[in-house]
């Protein structure tokens, strides 16, 4: 309220202006009899509190009021989505009627590039009609959308009015983002960007939120938006994301010959432990495209990285260092050949938090696999301590690299490596054995035919040069001692002599 000083020099001042001020056009507009001040739209001290606290209210209650229906929206749309899967398909009228909208539609979409620019109005109401999406066709909401949507609401519920806040800004941010589509994909990149430093702005200054629940509603928003701009913004056709994908995936596969030991990783694969987490590490980093959400891509990369940390750590007996890491992430990218791989790394860079890219072990991890990344694409003769003929008869198919002796390896190799070596020699030894083995089997078989093909020759020619004659079979003999006419003409049997000594 003023003072009767202040009421005094107001009443001198307007006087000497020569204007007639009236004692109850100064008092509160509430009428609780203090004087108001006209910066407050009349209202006393007390009064504007007061009425700025109900007015804030009243915000407040209509955005939480707009945040539930919005999302009684949104289960009533993926509802209907659902039934509308289950019924039958539309009715030929019906389909007539979209066939027939469709068709208009895009005659107008055509018609507009041939109109005259005289015409402005009827081109900006083509344009508008071109633009305006057919009535019959409806946004059929993913599953995975309205999960992350669903827990996004909930998230939000435990923040209480900056989560109202929130909740505002990303329906705000979306809807912009929509009328934004013939944007290019870097000025896109820097609208996520901007929107995600507002966020943290607003929570931190204006609702003083503490440091560790900003970074995990920033995660939070980050899913939500990124899970419903994924479609649009990752791997654009405006962009050439594609095109790197398949150039890198061509290069990885011109490298498969590269072996472990040229690339100096301290990894034995022969230790069965090692050899899991080495496979777990590929899958790791394969799996990173099938996520949405830059964090969850990230994680990805994370948990491929400590894979390889403890694959390096059980062969070497001793914590890996950042010298035995890089090498070995090299090496799993080129066994692995993730799918899309720039266009993931590009999807990260443009619409992942910064924060989290700044700072962490996920900035880490990212920054290594794109070194990783940049090495492939540069490799050549002198980064393997390759003659550049040998390189080119490598990259070409030619040949292949041939096996370390294990009278050659420097002192420093493990020896994990050197064994491995060796037993890969005698698995070549004895697959040579094996291929001699078979050879000599085979000639042997093709001795054993032409022998018996011989064979069969000969006691053919012996059989037609020979032929066997059978003859009749003659009259047996009568016995001697036999009661036979015809044994009359032979003489008479011999009798035994003694003779007397």
């Amino acid at each position: 309220p003023f003072s009767s000083s202040a009421r005094r020099k107001m009443n001198l001042k307007s006087e000497r202006r020569g204007i007639h001020v009236d004692q109850s056009e100064l008092l509160c507009k509430k009428g609780c009899g203090y004087y108001g001040n006209p910066a407050w739209q009349g209202f006393c001290s007390k009064c504007w509190r007061e009425e700025y606290h109900k007015a804030r209210q009243k915000q407040i209650q209509e955005d939480w009021e707009l945040a539930e229906r919005l999302q009684r929206e949104e289960e009533e749309a993926y509802a209907s989505s659902q039934s509308t899967q289950g019924a039958q398909s539309l009715t030929f009228s019906k389909f007539e009627e979209k066939k027939t909208n469709e068709k208009t539609r895009k005659v107008t979409t055509v018609k507009k590039f041939f109109t005259a620019s005289s015409r402005a109005g009827a081109k900006k109401a083509e344009i508008q009609e071109a633009k305006a999406p057919s009535p019959s066709i409806h946004r059929q909401a993913s599953i995975e959308t309205d999960r992350v949507s669903k827990e996004f609401i909930e998230f939000i519920r435990t923040y209480q009015k900056p989560g109202q806040d929130i909740y505002k800004q990303c329906k705000l941010f979306l809807d912009t983002m929509s009328h934004k589509r013939d944007l290019s994909i870097e000025e896109q990149s820097e609208c996520a960007q901007d929107f995600y430093q507002n966020i943290a702005d607003r929570l931190q200054t204006r609702w003083k939120v503490p440091p560790e629940k900003v970074e995990k509603a920033m995660d939070e928003v980050e899913k939500y938006i990124m899970t419903r701009q994924y479609k649009y913004v990752f791997c654009p056709e405006t962009t050439d994301d594609e095109k790197k994908d398949l150039a890198v995936q061509k290069r990885i596969r011109a490298l498969h010959w590269v072996t472990p030991q040229m690339l100096c990783v301290p990894v034995s694969e022969e230790i069965p432990e090692v050899s899991d987490m080495v496979v777990k590490a590929i899958t790791d980093i394969i799996e990173m495209d099938s996520k949405r959400v830059p964090r969850d891509k990230l994680a990805c990369i994370t948990k491929c990285s400590k894979h390889i940390f403890n694959a390096i750590k059980i062969t070497k007996n001793e914590p890996a260092s950042a010298d035995d890491f890089l090498p070995t992430l090299i090496y799993i990218v080129l066994k692995g050949n993730p799918p899309r791989l720039q266009s993931n790394i590009q999807y990260i860079t443009r619409f992942c938090n910064p924060s989290r890219l700044m700072t962490g072990e996920d900035g880490y991890y990212f920054t290594n696999l794109c070194c990783a990344v940049a090495f492939i694409e540069k490799l050549d003769a002198q980064s393997l301590n390759l003659s550049q003929e040998d390189f080119d008869r490598f990259m070409t198919g030619q040949t292949s690299p041939k096996k370390q002796e294990s009278d050659s390896f420097s002192p420093d190799v493990c020896l994990g490596v050197k064994q491995m070596c060796k037993s890969l020699d005698l698995l070549s030894q004895l697959n040579e054995r094996q291929e001699r083995i078979v050879s000599e089997a085979k000639k042997l078989e093709k001795d054993l035919i032409d022998w018996t093909d011989g064979i069969t020759k000969e006691v053919e020619d012996i059989v037609e040069k020979y032929p066997l004659e059978i003859k009749p079979k003659s009259q047996a003999l009568a016995a001697i001692d036999s009661e036979n006419v015809e044994n009359d003409k032979l003489p008479p049997p011999l009798q035994p002599q003694v003779y007397a000594g």
